[in-house]
């Protein structure tokens, strides 16, 4: 025979479980985490103009620098940048970034020193201008890389400068 002590021992373990399942079923369920970005490795020469025409739409009605995504496959991302202004300078100290001219012209400045350097994250620097450094003009069809750890910025901008940027992460031997 069960004693009155052990009978009210296991109704508060019941009372407590079954307060707990309750309370679990209750609960809402955080959001899953949103799915990863499909891969899109190629983009059709009407798919880039069709994008091209919209940037340049968005630039119309004030929207300075539309940036879009052009190629996803992890770990990279290929985006348009289209500039109507001039913006900020910019050092990466993790990844190296390629740039193709898709259309318009400026002057590119690479090397030297940025002014009023403000950190935007972990591994990358912005600034106001370039001191120092070499200027070129770009316009559509050229090509660059920038390393990693060099100052980069388009000091003009001839009406528009549409550009496809690619970063290139830093690759490092597995222990």
């Amino acid at each position: 025979m069960i004693g009155q002590s052990t009978r009210l021992i296991f109704a508060v373990i019941a009372t407590g479980l079954s307060f707990a399942a309750w309370s679990q079923s209750t609960t809402p369920n955080p959001p899953p985490p949103p799915p990863p970005a499909e891969p899109k490795p190629f983009i059709s020469s009407g798919e880039l103009a069709d994008l091209l025409s919209k940037a340049d739409a968005a630039r119309q009605a004030g929207n300075t620098t539309p940036n879009t995504a052009l190629l996803r496959l992890a770990p990279y991302t290929a985006n348009l940048e289209y500039r109507s202004v001039i913006g900020s300078a910019s050092l990466h100290e993790k990844e190296a970034e390629l740039f193709v001219v898709l259309d318009g012209a400026g002057t590119l400045v690479l090397g030297g020193k940025l002014v009023n350097e403000s950190r935007r994250d972990a591994s990358n620097l912005s600034g106001t201008a370039i001191d120092g450094g070499t200027s070129r003009a770009v316009s559509k069809g050229d090509m660059f890389i920038v390393p990693e750890n060099v100052a980069h910025w388009f000091s003009s901008v001839d009406s528009k400068l549409a550009v496809m940027t690619l970063h290139i992460p830093r690759f490092t031997a597995s222990p």
